[in-house]
């Protein structure tokens, strides 16, 4: 459930008393304003609590005061995730468990980024975010997203390979939907291959729309996220977006267009070699999927693996690989994503 979030103030920044030995150190801090003080802290407490286990640090809120007691350098992250977390909600945004985990990600790079005595100078929001009308500004929640956004705005054409719960997708429609709020493009083509499992659309019900749909259900997903629904409808029904499976990009040139391939693992050598050359004029193209969820026959290479082993070195072609500690999802998917990659590690590991 979202939090109240008080209007923007000019509240000034958090004070800290640092008290530190060889072993550990105590932290208090205090913050200005106790509206923003409760927020930062979360419903009870279930902010401080998170930060207490992933940085393994002992946190106590009282009123507008949290003292922080651990490890000099885990005391010192936790100090900078509070401080960030107490910067957004001054600016008005809205506060996560899962913005928790970004911030923590944020103050461990902004820890790596600059000396332990201009920590406390470091600037807030390191890392790199989108903005559109509807959800307002999304910022990264770790190194590998914060590259992937600075790729997106740097290059015409990006891919995006890793487990399921990294946010490749969302974050795609994301800049997708940014850049044609702008008038950067002038329409959004999403799509995706409509292989599962060797069914083929001929033998599902219903007309076109309805037989691809349900494969284009997450893209749909996203961009009910950052737009507004009548929008989407309209846009929809004008051409300014369209959401289309991969086998009807054949024999177009898009210009001005931001066209976004999802599930990119499931197209062959040919599809993506097509797909890459319709890249017309002042347009913007982004590739994502997963080469460990293939869809394809046994046998068939992926054109996704394909196109990244020959391009992605190319100027003006960006990549950007998630791992299974880059999952954004849920503590728990990252932990299922983390199992299934063990094996794969070890019989690296075993060989010569």
């Amino acid at each position: 459930m979202r939090q109240p979030i008080p209007v923007r103030s000019e509240a000034a920044p958090p004070r800290a008393r640092i008290e530190r030995n060889a072993d550990s150190s105590e932290i208090t801090l205090a913050f200005a304003d106790n509206r923003f003080a409760s927020l930062v802290f979360g419903l009870y407490d279930q902010n401080i609590a998170k930060i207490e286990r992933r940085l393994e640090v002992s946190a106590v809120a009282n009123g507008n005061h949290v003292i922080i007691k651990g490890a000099p350098e885990a005391g010192e992250q936790a100090r900078r995730v509070l401080e960030i977390l107490y910067e957004r909600v001054r600016r008005g945004q809205a506060i996560t468990l899962g913005d928790v985990d970004g911030a923590i990600e944020e103050g461990a790079l902004q820890g790596t980024l600059f000396p332990k005595d201009k920590a406390a100078e470091a600037p807030r929001g390191v890392f790199e975010h989108v903005g559109t009308r509807k959800r307002g500004m999304v910022r990264a929640r770790n190194a590998a997203q914060d590259l992937y956004l600075r790729l997106l705005k740097k290059n015409e054409l990006v891919f995006a390979e890793g487990p399921a719960g990294t946010g490749k997708t969302w974050l795609a429609v994301g800049h997708a939907v940014s850049l044609l709020e702008q008038g950067v493009v002038e329409r959004l083509i999403l799509s995706r291959p409509a292989v599962e499992a060797g069914e083929r659309l001929g033998f599902l019900p219903g007309d076109m729309r309805e037989k691809v749909d349900p494969y284009l259900r997450p893209i749909y997903d996203a961009l009910y996220d950052f737009m507004d629904g009548r929008t989407v409808e309209r846009g929809m029904q004008t051409g300014m977006i369209e959401v289309a499976p991969l086998a009807f990009m054949r024999g177009r040139t898009l210009t001005a267009s931001c066209v976004l391939l999802d599930e990119a693992q499931n197209a062959t050598s040919m599809q993506m070699k097509m797909f890459l050359t319709r890249l017309g004029e002042g347009s913007r193209m982004i590739i994502t999927g997963d080469p460990t969820q293939t869809d394809l026959p046994p046998g068939q290479k992926s054109g996704l693996s394909e196109a990244i082993g020959l391009l992605s070195e190319l100027e003006g072609i960006g990549h950007v690989r998630f791992r299974a500690a880059d999952v954004v999802r849920h503590d728990l998917v990252r932990r299922i994503v983390d199992a299934y990659e063990a094996p794969g590690r070890e019989a690296a590991a075993a060989r010569p």
